[in-house]
């Protein structure tokens, strides 16, 4: 990257209502033990009937936002990562804004799955290259327990409800984390491997027709966990041999929070100790673009990041997308 953006504040917002593996026992196929050993996962949060992804982002965007020292109408980008829009249209992010209560920011929606909040973070340093006076906020939210079938046992205990933000302008202050460098990848012919076909016009619907199987997830999950664990060690190589380091020079390692073996793999193949490795999938359950910027403001929140650390994301997700990123803090 020859010019760098920097993050100047971070927030995150989950739904109240906490579904535990225990619950989930009452109507899946399925007990607390299995879940766990096979994911890591032990709860994940779920919205309330009429509140949708919007609702999610405009609360943790209201943290960034307090977290940076700003508000909302200095804002002239907002950009929302996400794959459980409130509607085909208009976009989320056009909501967002109405609900922060500002008007005239360019809006825009980033759709690459669960790599969606490291893919924006290109498109907000981009921004801030092309507007010199850019200043965005960068949300990835999602409402996808509602678009999980809860009579597949193998997807429905995966996914929770969550959003996180950031506020990224091209100015150095205070406090502020860096975005050293981005690397992103993608692959269509893997795009069968995850999926939400229904409703799109692959598969598009009739007036009055029952709503099939494809509305909701889909996933080849051997075939996932194989091509996720290779991209995502290949691409954090990558990005930190561009920049002449390993991952000695590496504090903590972000993935996205999908499954743990999937994160344990990953931190094994990269040898990077466990204790490095952040996790909150126990609480969260796979939020998908939300997952990141969740973590991250998660971690802080904790104060286990500090000013000084070498922060690596890294990412996958449906399409085949994966992505990773250098944050120094």
């Amino acid at each position: 990257m020859t010019k760098h953006c920097y993050i100047h504040g971070f927030g995150s917002f989950a739904p109240a209502k906490v579904l535990t593996n225990f619950d989930l026992e009452k109507f899946v196929d399925t007990n607390d033990e299995w879940i766990r050993t096979r994911t890591g996962i032990e709860q994940r949060h779920v919205v309330d009937e009429g509140q949708c992804t919007s609702d999610l982002v405009t609360e943790a965007a209201k943290g960034a936002l307090a977290d940076a020292g700003m508000q909302a109408d200095a804002l002239t980008h907002i950009l929302v990562a996400t794959c459980t829009p409130d509607a085909y249209c208009p976009n989320t992010a056009c909501v967002v804004e109405d609900k922060l209560g500002i008007k005239g920011a360019m809006a825009l929606d980033i759709n690459a799955a669960c790599s969606g909040f490291v893919y924006g973070l290109q498109v907000a340093c981009g921004l801030t290259s092309a507007c010199d006076n850019a200043t965005i906020l960068l949300s990835g939210g999602e409402t996808l327990t509602s678009r999980v079938n809860w009579e597949d046992r193998n997807t429905c205990v995966l996914f929770g409800d969550a959003a996180g933000a950031v506020v990224i302008s091209g100015t150095q202050k205070p406090g502020s984390a860096k975005v050293v460098d981005i690397e992103l990848s993608s692959d269509g012919s893997l795009r069968d491997l995850l999926t939400i076909a229904g409703g799109g016009s692959s598969i598009p619907y009739k007036l009055n027709q029952p709503v099939p199987a494809e509305h909701f997830v889909t996933m080849q999950g051997r075939e996932v966990f194989k091509h996720a664990v290779r991209s995502m060690t290949s691409i954090c190589e990558t990005l930190l041999a561009r920049n002449g380091m390993s991952t000695n020079d590496v504090d903590m390692l972000i993935p996205h929070q999908a499954n743990m073996r999937i994160i344990e793999a990953v931190g094994k193949k990269l040898d990077i100790a466990p204790e490095k490795v952040f996790v909150n999938l126990n609480k969260f359950g796979n939020t998908s673009a939300a997952s990141i910027p969740l973590a991250l403001a998660d971690a802080k929140s904790q104060g286990l990041i500090k000013p000084g650390m070498r922060v690596l994301l890294t990412t996958f997700g449906g399409g085949f997308t994966w992505g990773s990123a250098l944050l120094e803090f």
